[in-house]
């Protein structure tokens, strides 16, 4: 089917209350070719197209390259998105990064402050993972410190994010033994959730069943397996993952559709048009999966939504035009452009 015998579709069932809160993690969109200057305007753009089709924004996460780019653009991304007034709201990426701590406590009261920036802000803080505590090979006991300090200093609803090393070298042997678990119960009313971005679907519903007692959410960051992960297997807390991921910024049009049709209880429509996104995932978050965001901005780029398919320090140039050619044969598949003639054009005179 198309676009619009979906959206047709759609019209006929009429409106449906959502049952998936859906983040989409969005990118930052560079002037020039040389990847050294942020186009803000075109940044804000990308994140009211997503707005627009039913996702919140998962702001200055690691599809913002906020690794890479720090603080002093994270915290423009968040008052941006926030000034947006964007009607699905936002998360944002907390870590300590604007102080340098050196030590646990400073790393804790680093965090905590980002966390309540966020909060103030208007959106949802989700702690990132602190590579630090990974590398000074922190033990279980020292992981539940860090976490319950920053609970302590800081206020309101909180995410967990459990990022693997596939997206950030050096995060091996992130949460030891039971500290994650441990963690999650520190506070059951605050952490509200997690996203858990380990691309291994049978660890993650483990995890979200394990955590269902508590009334405890996850939030799907795999990106090989999220149509079933989100789809579920009932209607129950730990039954499904909730979403926040990086691939909704490039398959928005197929997949705010998908989520209606999750709406209206039609988990084989969603299957459908999530099975040829997740295709195309599979292959944009292939090794090494860190590059995944060339992928990201070069679809952007055929689609009309930027002048250029580069991306801040010029991270496009990690994949090759091997690697291209197949990502638009599965993006025109998976039904991504609003003119795929368009797309199939741009690429070819690239």
């Amino acid at each position: 089917m198309t676009l619009s015998a979906w959206k047709k579709e759609l019209t006929d069932l009429g409106p449906a209350i959502p049952n998936r809160v859906a983040y989409a993690a969005a990118h930052v969109v560079v002037k020039d070719e040389s990847g050294e200057s942020v186009d803000w305007a075109a940044t804000d753009a990308q994140r009211i197209f997503l707005n627009r089709h039913g996702f919140g924004i998962a702001e200055a996460m690691d599809t913002a390259q906020r690794f890479d780019l720090g603080w002093d653009v994270a915290k423009t991304l968040i008052e941006r998105t926030a000034a947006l007034n964007l009607e699905n709201g936002f998360a944002a990426g907390a870590s300590g990064d604007h102080a340098k701590p050196r030590a646990p406590v400073e790393l804790s009261a680093a965090v905590a402050w980002q966390v309540n920036f966020i909060r103030e802000a208007g959106g949802l803080p989700v702690i990132l993972p602190m590579p630090v505590l990974a590398a000074k090979q922190a033990s279980a006991d020292e992981f539940v410190q860090v976490y319950a300090d920053i609970l302590t200093a800081s206020q309101g609803p909180i995410l967990l994010h459990w990022l693997g090393p596939m997206f950030l070298t050096g995060l091996e042997n992130y949460f030891p033994d039971d500290s994650f678990e441990r963690i999650m119960a520190l506070d059951t009313d605050r952490i509200v959730g997690a996203k858990i971005s380990l691309l291994d679907a049978s660890r993650e519903i483990s995890i979200r069943q394990g955590l269902a007692s508590a009334g405890q959410i996850i939030y799907t960051g795999d990106d090989f397996h999220f149509a079933e992960l989100i789809a579920g297997v009932g209607d129950q807390v730990g039954e499904y993952s909730h979403a926040l991921l990086g691939i909704l910024d490039a398959i928005a049009r197929p997949a705010g559709l998908a989520f209606q049709f999750l709406s209206h209880g039609l988990h084989h429509r969603f299957l459908e048009i999530m099975k040829p996104c997740e295709n195309l995932s599979r292959h944009l978050f292939q090794d090494p999966t860190c590059h995944y965001k060339a992928g990201i901005a070069y679809l952007s780029w055929l689609d009309g939504r930027q002048v250029n398919p580069w991306l801040p320090l010029r991270a496009d140039r990690e994949r090759d035009a091997s690697h291209y050619q197949t990502l638009l044969d599965l993006a025109l598949d998976a039904r991504v452009f609003a003119d795929s003639s368009a797309a199939k054009a741009k690429a070819k005179n690239i």
